[in-house]
């Protein structure tokens, strides 16, 4: 994976990302984190990598499709889902994200509770993805900063049984940046470092259908805000109703990932440092050919700017500094009359 790091990728995120890999650490283009539920009632895929065996087998065959990173969860945050029990959460969890690290997977662990990713980072995991961004459970930012683990704050407003009534906003936009800024805020008073968060505007979560959309048209400024940004678009609801049939049944998760790969390129291109999902062999493709746009949209910016220097320094003055010139000596003449 050391071929993926480059000194383009090598700035500001490279510097925040310390607790992780070299090689995720400071991408040359936005990473694809794949997904690995452990649980018998996700809504993307029913149960299908249920026991650690196959759960392992599926987190290896991501790995060959090109995943950078494994988020293995043992606990489904679809709409509706109840909670399990912890013990339940942690047998589920803490084989799989052992043996894929013992393969030399790079693991995230999905979970709410600081118990699970206390255990997990000590079984391996060096990123903790937390859907509830510390809400949930507040031991979570302690554990956090004790272990000195990468951490996903992730925008929330309640469990997956209340969160769609959640779903008002004036301003999503600004309101999302502004609750994520809280998070990071008792954080930073819990002792996490600024260098070990990455943010996630919580596509799907206490957002049902439109409010997902101007999220996604201003990535680039959440993305300014400074910290690496982790996106997970990956067969949601709102993809279901945008390529509904045309009797509006919305399309089922399996028949979303045309769109979640149109979304992975639009969010590369906006400069994310993740791409959470479910199918990782298209987003591949999706975040290298984003990453190509974006080194020929710098390299026309360089040159064009580039270009204005050197006309600058063979032709003279602008029209500008001459038109300002004249005004300046019109004016002394005047005065020396």
């Amino acid at each position: 994976m050391d071929e993926r790091v480059s000194a383009r990728g090598a700035g500001r995120i490279g510097s925040r990302l310390a607790a992780l890999p070299v090689a995720v650490r400071a991408p040359a283009r936005t990473l694809v984190m794949g997904v690995v539920n452990v649980t018998p009632d996700s809504f993307s895929d029913g149960g299908r990598w249920f026991d650690a065996a196959g759960a392992v087998e599926r987190g290896l065959s991501l790995l060959d499709e090109g995943a950078d990173l494994l988020d293995v969860g043992g606990e489904s945050t679809r709409p509706g889902a109840a909670r399990v029990p912890v013990e339940e959460e942690l047998a589920r969890v803490l084989p799989v994200v052992e043996q894929l690290v013992a393969h030399g997977a790079v693991v995230s662990v999905d979970t709410t509770r600081a118990v699970v990713a206390a255990q997990a980072v000590d079984r391996g995991a060096v990123l903790v993805n937390d859907v509830s961004g510390g809400l949930a459970d507040p031991d979570m930012a302690s554990v956090v900063a004790r272990t000195g683990a990468a951490y996903v704050a992730m925008h929330w407003r309640g469990h997956a049984d209340v969160m769609d009534a959640h779903d008002a906003y004036d301003d999503v936009v600004a309101e999302v940046r502004r609750e994520l800024a809280q998070r990071v805020a008792v954080l930073r008073d819990a002792g996490v470092r600024d260098e070990q968060v990455v943010l996630d505007p919580g596509l799907g979560f206490a957002k049902t259908g439109e409010s997902n959309w101007p999220l996604l048209a201003h990535l680039p400024e959440l993305v300014a805000d400074g910290y690496p940004v982790l996106v997970g678009a990956s067969r949601k609801r709102f993809l279901g109703h945008l390529m509904a049939g045309p009797d509006g049944t919305p399309a089922p998760p399996a028949a979303r990932d045309d769109a979640t790969a149109a979304v992975t390129a639009l969010a590369a291109a906006a400069g994310v440092w993740a791409v959470r999902v479910h199918e990782v062999r298209a987003s591949v493709a999706a975040v290298r050919v984003a990453a190509r746009w974006r080194d020929a949209q710098q390299d026309v910016a360089g040159r064009a700017t580039a270009g204005r220097a050197t006309a600058e320094q063979t032709t003279g003055p602008t029209t500008q500094d001459a038109t300002t010139r004249h005004a300046t000596t019109g004016a002394a003449r005047e005065g020396a009359r």
